[in-house]
């Protein structure tokens, strides 16, 4: 089972998908990238002429999609066509709050995601490595890979094979360019040594070893939800702290500065 990689699908030209995908095709340009999305309007706007009318607006991302565009990144709603011929899928879509049923307004709709899977499961030719993007609740990859498996055991035919990771991002608003290029951490979480393996040669191609996290997938899962949990906690404790400095005479600012320093 080979984890050559030579050709990478995106399910998912949004705020995560397409700008990841820019940033892998500008630093692996041995890499083919095709970022598939069924909005063709969207898969328009990112293969305009006039770059100022790309979906997603970061500092950055001119440049990157003038390099690489048409080169070894490419933009399309041919999302079979590019699934057959992926060895690595990354499921990068939306995950909104459901509106119905169990969990309503709480709990994340993975609707898209299992979608996804099934196109996945369907389409898929060989063995591929079908990675997590979007932030999904803590064991999404057990849904997703009971998806794929069921390809597998219906299939009359020789049956694709597949390996789940979990990879989710850590970017903020305005500086998601940056956080690509030189993040804090890159986090893959996976079973399968050779897949872990095969994700990891790609970001090693600009980003130091000892930023690239190893864990199960279960905890990469995890992870990614606390972080943006502490995150909140943060915000909500320094507004509070913000309040006290209001009425005490104590500058908000230099308070964080102080305990910032533990």
């Amino acid at each position: 089972m080979s984890t050559k990689i030579k050709n990478i699908c995106c399910i998912g030209a949004g705020y995560v998908g397409g700008p990841t995908m820019a940033v892998i095709a500008k630093r692996c340009p041995h890499l083919r990238i095709n970022v598939v999305d069924n909005n063709k309007a969207r898969i328009d706007l990112w293969n305009s002429s006039n770059l100022e009318n790309l979906p997603i607006f970061e500092p950055g991302l001119e440049e990157i999609i003038k390099k690489c565009r048409d080169k070894n990144l490419f933009f399309s709603c041919d999302v079979e066509k590019n699934i057959a011929i992926a060895d690595m899928i990354f499921i990068s879509v939306n995950t909104p709050t459901k509106q119905k049923g169990i969990g309503a307004g709480l709990a994340s709709d993975t609707k898209w995601v299992e979608k996804c899977a099934r196109q996945v499961a369907k389409n898929a030719k060989g063995h591929t490595v079908v990675v997590e993007k979007s932030t999904l609740p803590v064991r999404t990859a057990e849904i997703i890979n009971n998806i794929l498996q069921a390809s597998e055991l219906s299939s009359k035919s020789k049956s694709p094979t597949f390996d789940v990771l979990s990879n989710p991002e850590f970017l903020a608003e305005g500086t998601a360019i940056n956080d690509l290029e030189e993040p804090d951490r890159v986090l893959i979480g996976g079973d399968n040594e050779k897949a872990i393996f095969s994700l990891t040669e790609i970001y090693r191609n600009w980003v130091p070893e000892e930023k690239i996290l190893h864990t199960n997938i279960w905890s990469s899962e995890l992870a990614k939800l606390t972080s943006n949990a502490f995150l909140a906690q943060r915000i909500s404790s320094i507004n509070s702290i913000g309040a006290l400095c209001e009425s005490t005479g104590a500058d908000v600012r230099e308070v964080a500065r102080a305990i910032g320093s533990d």
